[in-house]
């Protein structure tokens, strides 16, 4: 029985210092092996033999206390006494440091699996935050790109008001010179009119003239 409680303080205590101590891939091993242990029926079986152990503890504490009172009762305490009373008391030791061992191992496998929950939840918000940060440079740069892009409408729009005010003035000048033009063609189409009532004047003259020379000769 003490052989068989040293053997598992020794597995427990190398099982804690694993879980203390990142060595090479071993505390992935185990904290794999606690992870199955804690399903299926390994929790009923932990607690199965957490009791049975604590009920041996008990008995050998009961009969620490009864070795105790009985050799306090007769004065001394008979060599077979004080060798069942080591035994016992050796068997209460190593169960009492397996159970506080298990308790440690079953803390330090609940925290460390806490820990490496929030390690993922930290390396996911991180990179949530990283895209977040890739978008923002993103909308950024999209933004610059649309202030580039109204900079040069705005550009663009005031090119063409300066071109449509240079052919307004040109329209203006074109009205301008059309409006002289039908003035000058109004002014001709009147000494046209004068011509011609002029030369009307003159073939008239002309007939009158030769009437009066026929006249004249007859």
């Amino acid at each position: 029985m003490i052989q068989l409680l040293f053997l598992v303080l020794f597995a427990e205590g190398a099982v804690a210092l694993t879980l203390m101590w990142k060595i090479g891939p071993l505390r992935e091993l185990a904290m794999r092996g606690l992870d199955q242990l804690k399903t299926g029926k390994g929790p009923a079986t932990v607690k199965t033999l957490a009791c049975t152990m604590s009920v041996i503890l008990a008995s050998s504490v009961a009969s620490i206390l009864k070795i105790q009172n009985r050799g306090a009762k007769l004065g001394t305490v008979t060599p077979m006494d004080q060798v069942l009373w080591r035994t016992h008391l050796v068997e209460a030791s190593l169960i009492g440091y397996t159970l506080f061992l298990a308790l440690v191992i079953d803390r330090l496998h609940h925290y460390l699996r806490k820990l490496i929950n929030l390690r993922r939840t930290v390396n996911s918000s991180q990179e949530e935050v990283e895209n977040l940060k890739k978008e923002q440079q993103r909308f950024k740069e999209k933004e610059e790109t649309s202030l580039n892009e109204i900079k040069e409408l705005h550009e663009e729009v005031a090119s063409l008001k300066e071109r449509l005010q240079k052919l307004k003035l040109e329209s203006a000048e074109h009205e301008k010179r059309a409006e002289t033009a039908e003035v000058h063609v109004t002014a001709l189409q009147k000494q046209s009119e004068e011509l011609l009532l002029e030369y009307d004047r003159l073939l008239e003259d002309n007939q009158i003239l030769q009437t009066q020379a026929l006249a004249f000769r007859g």
